[in-house]
Order: C-alpha cells, then structure tokens, then sequence
C-alpha cells in the first residue's frame, strides 16, 4: 500500500511560480506512472502531467513549457514545478501512482489558487 501526501499549494498572483510535491509512504522505484491532476470546482478531474518510471514526462497542450514534473526515486518524491502561472491554473492538485494493471493510488490533494 502507497500513501501520497501533497504540500506546496497556495497563493500565487498570475505569473507567479509555484513546488509542488508528493511524498509517497513506500517505494515509488515500482510505480510506472506518477503524476499529478488537478479539479477545478465545478470542473471534471483533467490530467495536468504524467511522468514514467525512466523519467519521461508528458503534459497537457494547457500547461506545456511552463510546468516540468520530476521524480526522486531515492526520496520517493515527484515534484511539480509550475511556472507562468495563469487564474485558469487554479486548482485543487492531485498527485497519482499507478502500476501496469493495478488500480491507482491517489493522494489528498492541495489547493493552488492564483489571482489576477
């Protein structure tokens, strides 16, 4: 069993940048994938950015060049870095591990809200 925790989520005026991360309970060296949704109130859950067990990450068109997803194997960490933030960013974020054919994990979540 995998637990994910979330934190960095918070204030930001547009422009701004924001360090998520998502600290796993156990190992994430197994996980294929991790990565990170967000829900916006009102809004259906979207994919933000998936990044594989090699470390090969894909975006949505909605944020591509300006948030990078990462991953620290040895920490069990995977970072959201978000730059050139917009008031469409605003979001609760979700962190997300899965296995191949396994149901996946997902975390509590953490509030981003950015002003204009």
């Amino acid at each position: 069993q995998v637990q994910l925790v979330e934190s960095g989520g918070g204030l930001v005026q547009a422009g701004g940048s924001l360090r998520l991360s998502c600290a796993a309970s156990g190992s994430i060296f197994s996980m294929d994938f991790m990565g990170w949704y967000r829900q916006a109130p009102g809004k259906k859950r979207e994919l933000v950015g998936i990044i594989t067990s090699s470390g090969s990450p894909t975006y949505a068109d909605s944020v591509k060049g300006r948030f990078t997803i990462s991953r620290d194997n040895a920490k069990n960490t995977v970072y959201l870095q978000m730059n050139s933030l917009k008031p469409e960013d605003t979001a609760v974020y979700l962190c997300y591990a899965q296995m191949i054919g396994r149901n996946p994990y997902w975390g509590q979540g953490t509030q981003v809200t950015v002003s204009s």
